[in-house]
């Protein structure tokens, strides 16, 4: 049984009309999930202990007459950075390949909350780090449009089994695009909110200060109320916010009057198939009423160093926990302390997370810190004040979200430069910290997937979602 003609608001249709009970339909979506996925790769456990669970809650509150939340008995999937009790969060890493959390993120309590079903967790690019999904030490994911190329990164699994059909909703996690390009890339909706929206606790720190927890679905409306389920207030976290989360879901369409920004610089160097259905999006914007204007990012060719400066900083501290002595890998090649210490980080860690490591470790170092990290935040901080200008003019702004569709398995491994300009245009929204989000925008000659982006000023992801949706709906009648 696919699970990709669901939606939130068909599968709580037919539990409430009594068509399938909770238990039935996360049993069919349980077995065709798992005959499904030696195809791309996607998920890496199963836990059919805990979906039959809160199915099981779900059908007990509908035969009380209660309400069985918000998103009832809809099977979603999680990013395997992403803690879940009782089932293994492996970052995708030899170094946690048997870690299992003793709690849940705060996530996945609200999710499970109102009713969602989690099937299980999320093949990704080693503790986050990637843009291909190639880095993960279980195996690269596979695109389902496309079995050959791959399905971006760093959350290519959570995007790829909603495209798939063997969930309905996926969480994944964005550092500089890791949501946003496998959205892109696999043909489905993905929403990177404001930094501090959604609660961080329960997710394991690749770069704290752009770490995102986000959604991916088929429609924006639903990843709208996933997102609306998630975000808020947590006191576990202190970098999460106060702001009031509005009722995501209601959604005017009108979009007359908007004013909506096309950023120069983020069409340079555009592959044609990519930017043909971009411009083609636009035209469609115009005729749903909004007016677009051209406007200027000047520190935007900065971003791509800015980035690997702060986030590699950032990853060479958090990740300095992994150290074979508490929950990690420990080497059994070591006879001295030392010897532990770097024979676990050498088994442990893939080559993209040891390029990371040392990057950050030298740009933090005696005598280049300043010239490297303190100009880099500086630099940031121009970056966040052109959105800031720029959103005095406009109400959002669209920009593509990779410079080209999907590559091929193994086109860019050899070339780690190249890999980390394929996320030129979502690095700009993760140092500001402002909402961004990929919605589906059509398909190459060659029948790859291409994203539209569209970005807000901070906390008003409302507008996001009202630009999103309008154009989904006018784009597929």
């Amino acid at each position: 049984m696919s699970l990709a003609g669901h939606t939130i608001d068909s599968i709580r249709a037919g539990l409430l009309a009594k068509k399938f009970s909770a238990q039935e339909f996360t049993r069919q979506a349980l077995a065709h999930a798992e005959a499904e996925n030696p195809k791309t790769n996607a998920y890496l456990t199963f836990a059919p202990e805990r979906a039959l669970n809160a199915a099981r809650a779900v059908d007990a509150k509908i035969a009380k007459g209660e309400d069985p939340g918000a998103l009832a008995g809809v099977p979603i999937a999680v990013k395997d950075v992403i803690v879940t009790r009782g089932v293994k969060t492996t970052c995708g890493s030899k170094m946690l390949a048997n870690y299992v959390p003793p709690y849940d993120a705060t996530a996945i309590i609200r999710i499970e909350e109102a009713g969602g079903v989690i099937l299980g967790k999320t093949n990704c690019d080693e503790f986050a780090m990637g843009s291909s999904n190639e880095n993960s030490a279980f195996g690269p994911v596979r695109n389902p449009a496309a079995l050959d190329r791959v399905p971006g990164g760093s959350s290519g699994g959570s995007a790829a089994v909603v495209a798939q059909g063997t969930a309905v909703l996926s969480l994944g996690s964005d550092t500089g695009g890791s949501i946003r390009q496998p959205a892109s890339f696999c043909g489905v909706a993905g929403v990177t909110p404001t930094y501090g929206r959604v609660s961080r606790y329960g997710l394991t720190a690749f770069a704290s200060s752009l770490d995102h927890i986000g959604p991916f679905a088929r429609t924006v409306r639903d990843s709208a109320r996933l997102l609306q389920v998630m975000a808020g207030r947590d006191e576990k976290d202190a970098t999460s916010a106060f702001a009031p989360v509005p009722d995501y879901a209601a959604l005017s369409g009108d979009l007359r009057g908007m004013k909506i920004g096309m950023p120069r610089e983020y069409f340079d160097g555009l592959a044609s198939d990519t930017g043909d259905r971009i411009m083609a999006a636009v035209d469609m914007l115009k005729n749903l009423g909004c007016e677009v204007r051209d406007i200027h990012l000047p520190h935007t060719p900065y971003a791509v160093a800015c980035y690997y400066i702060i986030a590699t900083a950032e990853a060479s501290a958090n990740l300095a926990r992994y150290d074979g002595v508490r929950y990690t890998t420990r080497s059994s090649n070591a006879h001295t302390l030392s010897e532990m210490y770097r024979l676990s980080r050498d088994e442990g860690f893939g080559d993209e997370c040891k390029r990371r490591i040392m990057l950050g470790t030298y740009v933090l170092s005696h005598g280049y810190y300043d010239a490297y990290y303190v100009k880099a935040q500086k630099v940031r901080g121009l970056i966040t004040r052109d959105f800031a200008q720029a959103f005095e003019q406009v109400d959002a702004i669209v920009a593509p979200v990779s410079p080209f569709p999907a590559f091929r398995i193994g086109e860019k491994m050899n070339d780690p430069v190249s890999m980390y300009l394929s996320d030129i245009y979502t690095i700009t929204g993760s140092l500001a910290g402002i909402p961004c989000m990929s919605v589906p925008c059509g398909v190459t000659p060659g029948g790859l997937p291409v994203g539209l982006q569209i970005l807000t000023k901070h906390f008003n992801e409302m507008a996001m979602f009202r630009v999103a949706e309008a154009y989904e709906r006018a784009s597929t009648n």
